[in-house]
C-alpha cells in the first residue's frame, strides 16, 4: 500500500480521489511530452457535472504527444490528511505530483472558487504568486467565463485564454513542445503566444489608478503585448471537436447524466446576464450532430438520462422536429430527455408531452421578475399571459412540480415588485387548482430568489448592488407575502453575493484581498457550512479593500473598467444604450426578431449570418 493508498482509508468518499472510471485515459509519462493538469477548483462532484471539463479532457487526450489529467479541490478530510502526512496534490490519472506538470489549467466557473486555488497551489507546493515560480514550476493558465474580468486573480496566474477552449488550444501546445525541445524558457514562451488572439499575460501590463482608486491606464510592458484581447470564438459547431465519450463517475455527481451541447450563445440579452452576452453570436449545431453525439454518449456511458445543455433550449431552430428522432433514440434506451430551466413563452403541450413520455421530471421556469414593469427593465421579453399559460398548459399535462426562479435587488426594484412575486406564485397556485388535470396530486411550487450580481460585460456593469441588511430585508418582506404553507420559498445568501460582486467586478487589488482571505484559512467559500464572513472582513481590512466601493458604488458611463480592454464582439455603445433603455424600462427583441447591432457579427458566423 502506497503513501496515498494509506490516506484514502480514512477519509470519506475515496473515489474522489482514485480516477480509473469508465472511458478515462493512462497514458505512458515518458511518452508524452505534454503533461497538462485540468483543474476544476471545488470537489469532485461537481467538477465532474462540468460539461467543459469533458470536452477539454477528451480533446486534449485525443493528442498522441500530450497527457491530460484531473485534479479537484480534495475535501477537507483529505486536506487534512494530505498535509499532515506530507503529501502534495497529485492528479486522478496517475497519482503524479502537480509540481512535476507542465501546465495547470484551472477552469474558472464561479468567483466563489477562487481561494480554492490558491489553496490546491498551496497544496501541490507551488508558489501563489506567479513572479516567484522558477523554471521548475508549471505554467498556471485559467479559461472559463470569469476569465473576462481576469484581473482579481492576475498575480496569480501566467496567462488566461479567453473564450473557446478549442480554437488554439492545439497550437498554443504544439509552440510549448517546439520551444520546451529547444530548451528555451517560459519567459520566451509567454513572450511567443503574446501574438494569439484571446491571450492575456498579466505580468506584461501595469494598471495605474487615480486617486479616487478608479483605473487610470493600463501599459503595455512588452512590445508584443496587445492593447485590445479578442475573445477566441468556434463558428462552425458542427466541424469542431465533440467527444462521443465521457466520464463516467465513481459516486454521484450533483448532474449525474450525460450531456449534450445543442448550441453556445443565447438569443434573449436579458440584462443582467453575463453569459447571454460573452458567448455571442449563438451557433447551433444540426440536428444530424446532435442525434450522431446522443446515440454514441448514450452507448458509451450507460447513464439513464441526457440533458440538453444550452443558455435558451427552447430556442433551438426546429427544436420539436429534433426531440422528436432523439426520443426514438431515447425510448429505444430507456434514457430521459432533461430540459434545463425553459422559457414559458416557448413551452408547449406537444413539447411537454413528449419529454415525458419515458420518465416525467419537473418542471423549471425562470421569470426573474414579479412585476411586468420589472420584467421589461431586465429584457425578460415575457408577459405575464404567457407565464401563465405555460403553466397552464404543464398542469393539464399532469406536471405537479413546479420551480420557479427569480432575483431580488434587481436594478429599479421596488418592494411592489417583491410582493409581485408572492402575488404570482399565489395566482400559479389557484391555476393549478382550477386545470382539470390527469391526476389529483397536490401542486408542489418552489419559488427561489437570488441576489443580483453585476457582472462585466452586461448592461448593468455599471449598476449598484443592494446591501447585505437590504437583501435581507427583501428576503423577509416575501417570505411574509408568501401566505400558503404549500409553497416553498428558498434564497440565495446575501452575504456570499456581496463578496461575489466584490470580485466580478474587483481589479488587480482583489488579488490582495483573496491571497489574505486564504492565509486566514478561506476555501469552499460557494458552500454554506463553510463560508466564514469575518474572515473576508478581516482580509479586506489587511488588504484596505472597501467592499462598497466595489460591491454598492455605481458606475459612470467613462470610468475606466477593469476589463475594459477585453473584446468580446458586443460593443460597449450597445451595452450603455441597452442600460439607458432599462432605465426607461424599454426592452429590446431578440436576434432572430431583429438585429440589434450589439456587434457580435464581427465573428462572421452563426445567427448573425442566418439566411
Amino acid at each position: 500500500m502506497n503513501k496515498i493508498d494509506k490516506l484514502l482509508i480514512k477519509v470519506d468518499k475515496p473515489a474522489r480521489y482514485i480516477g480509473g472510471e469508465l472511458n478515462s485515459f493512462n497514458k505512458n509519462i515518458d511518452d508524452i511530452d505534454i503533461h497538462f493538469a485540468f483543474a476544476f477548483p471545488d470537489v469532485y462532484e461537481v467538477a465532474m457535472s462540468h460539461l467543459g471539463m469533458h470536452i477539454l479532457y477528451q480533446f486534449l487526450n485525443r493528442r498522441e504527444d500530450t497527457f491530460c489529467e484531473r485534479v479537484f479541490s480534495p475535501w477537507i478530510d483529505m486536506e487534512v490528511q494530505m498535509r499532515e502526512n506530507n503529501v502534495q496534490l497529485f492528479s486522478l490519472e496517475s497519482q503524479t505530483p502537480l509540481k512535476k506538470f507542465d501546465f495547470i489549467g484551472f477552469t474558472l466557473q464561479y468567483e466563489m472558487s477562487y481561494t480554492n486555488i490558491l489553496n490546491m497551489l498551496d497544496l501541490a507546493n507551488i508558489p501563489l504568486f506567479a513572479t516567484e515560480r522558477t523554471e521548475a514550476d508549471p505554467l498556471i493558465i485559467a479559461g472559463g467565463p470569469c476569465v473576462y474580468n481576469p484581473e482579481p486573480l492576475a498575480l496569480f496566474i501566467d496567462f488566461f485564454y479567453i473564450g473557446e477552449g478549442e480554437v488554439i488550444l492545439d497550437d498554443i501546445l504544439d509552440m510549448y513542445k517546439q520551444y520546451k525541445n529547444l530548451g528555451k524558457s517560459k519567459n520566451e514562451f509567454l513572450e511567443a503566444i503574446l501574438k494569439f488572439d484571446g491571450i492575456y499575460v498579466p505580468k506584461f501590463y501595469e494598471v495605474i489608478y487615480n486617486e479616487d482608486q478608479t483605473i487610470k491606464d493600463r501599459i503595455a510592458l512588452n512590445k508584443s503585448a496587445k492593447n485590445v484581447i479578442s475573445k477566441l470564438v468556434v463558428n462552425n459547431m458542427d466541424e469542431i471537436y465533440y467527444p462521443d465519450k465521457q466520464l463516467v463517475p465513481w459516486i454521484q455527481a450533483v448532474f449525474d447524466r450525460v450531456t449534450l451541447e445543442m448550441f453556445r450563445g443565447c438569443l434573449r440579452g436579458c440584462r443582467f446576464c453575463q453569459a447571454g452576452m460573452i458567448y455571442r453570436p449563438v451557433r447551433e449545431k444540426s440536428k444530424e450532430t446532435l442525434l450522431k453525439y446522443a446515440k454514441n454518449l448514450i452507448e458509451t456511458t450507460g447513464y439513464e438520462e441526457i440533458s440538453l445543455a444550452s443558455l435558451s433550449t427552447s430556442d433551438y431552430k426546429g427544436l420539436e422536429e429534433f426531440i422528436d428522432e432523439l426520443l426514438k433514440i431515447c425510448s429505444e434506451n430507456m434514457v430521459n430527455i432533461s430540459l434545463p430551466s425553459l422559457r414559458v413563452d416557448k413551452f408547449s403541450m406537444d413539447l411537454m408531452q413528449k419529454i415525458q413520455e419515458v420518465r416525467k421530471s419537473s418542471l423549471t421556469f425562470a421569470p426573474e421578475a414579479g412585476t411586468q414593469r420589472l420584467r421589461d427593465v431586465i429584457n425578460k421579453n415575457i408577459t405575464e399571459d404567457e407565464i401563465f399559460q405555460g403553466c397552464s398548459l404543464a398542469f393539464s399535462g399532469g406536471f405537479n412540480r413546479v420551480k420557479l426562479y427569480f432575483m431580488l435587488g434587481l436594478p429599479t426594484e421596488t418592494d411592489e415588485d417583491i410582493y409581485g412575486i408572492a402575488n404570482l406564485a399565489e395566482e400559479i397556485t389557484r391555476m393549478y387548482y382550477r386545470t382539470e388535470k390527469p391526476n389529483n396530486a397536490s401542486l408542489n411550487l418552489i419559488v427561489s430568489t437570488a441576489c443580483f450580481v453585476p457582472k462585466a460585460f452586461t448592461p448593468f456593469q455599471w449598476a449598484s448592488q443592494d446591501t447585505t441588511e437590504e437583501f435581507m430585508r427583501k428576503h423577509m418582506l416575501l417570505k411574509n407575502a408568501i401566505k400558503r404553507k404549500s409553497i416553498k420559498y428558498n434564497h440565495h445568501d446575501a452575504k456570499t453575493s456581496i463578496l461575489e460582486a466584490v470580485i466580478a467586478r474587483g481589479d488587480r487589488k482583489i488579488a490582495d484581498l483573496i491571497y489574505q482571505a486564504f492565509k486566514l484559512g478561506c476555501k469552499f467559500d460557494g458552500w454554506s457550512e463553510h463560508f466564514k464572513e469575518e474572515l473576508w472582513h478581516e482580509a479586506a481590512e489587511k488588504s484596505n479593500i472597501d467592499f462598497k466601493f466595489y460591491a454598492h458604488r455605481k458606475r459612470s458611463y467613462d470610468e475606466n473598467l477593469p476589463w475594459d480592454f477585453i473584446d468580446i464582439g458586443v460593443r460597449k455603445e450597445f451595452l450603455i444604450q441597452e442600460s439607458k433603455k432599462s432605465e426607461e424600462g424599454k426592452t429590446t427583441p431578440q436576434c432572430r426578431e431583429k438585429c440589434s447591432g450589439c456587434g457580435a457579427s464581427k465573428f462572421n458566423g452563426g445567427v448573425c449570418y442566418e439566411v
